[in-house]
């Protein structure tokens, strides 16, 4: 898998730049949990990764775009953003009640200084990455990893 994850472009190299570098490191984490995820579905092809709103975007012909940024003003944290229009916040809620800490209806915010759990994000980040196809079933078809 490592071989089919491309370098960021330019545009996304001078974003996490800015970043400090505990923010860099949990970004390129994630960065590689959202590869994994679209290799996993068979997405891998087709993923762009681009900046939107400032902030490194991934989109899947199938999916709902999925962004991931550190900010100055809650500089202890990383957030995954999810489309709020969707039911994914909702679903990761009721598949995770307690493993994170949701903002609205949006984003899983992580602590820099804390380990991820690895295998739960990338499992939310692939009902993101094919939400179209998923979008009708209970639990968008999800059991908790």
């Amino acid at each position: 898998m490592p071989d089919r994850i491309q370098a960021p472009n330019q545009e996304i190299l001078a974003v996490i730049a800015a970043y400090p570098a505990e923010a860099k490191h949990k970004f390129l984490l994630l960065r590689r949990l959202v590869y994994q995820s679209a290799n996993t579905l068979g997405l891998i092809d087709n993923l762009v990764e681009t900046l939107k709103w400032g902030e490194p975007s991934y989109i899947s012909p199938c999916g709902s775009t999925l962004r991931i940024a550190w900010k100055a003003s809650n500089a202890n944290c990383i957030a995954v953003y999810f489309h709020c229009k969707t039911c994914l916040i909702e679903t990761i809620k009721e598949l995770y009640p307690k493993l994170f800490k949701i903002e609205g209806n949006r984003a899983i915010i992580l602590n820099l200084d804390e380990p991820f759990a690895e295998a739960q994000l990338e499992h939310c980040i692939g009902l993101s990455l094919s939400y179209h196809q998923i979008k009708s079933l209970p639990l968008l078809g999800a059991v908790p990893v």
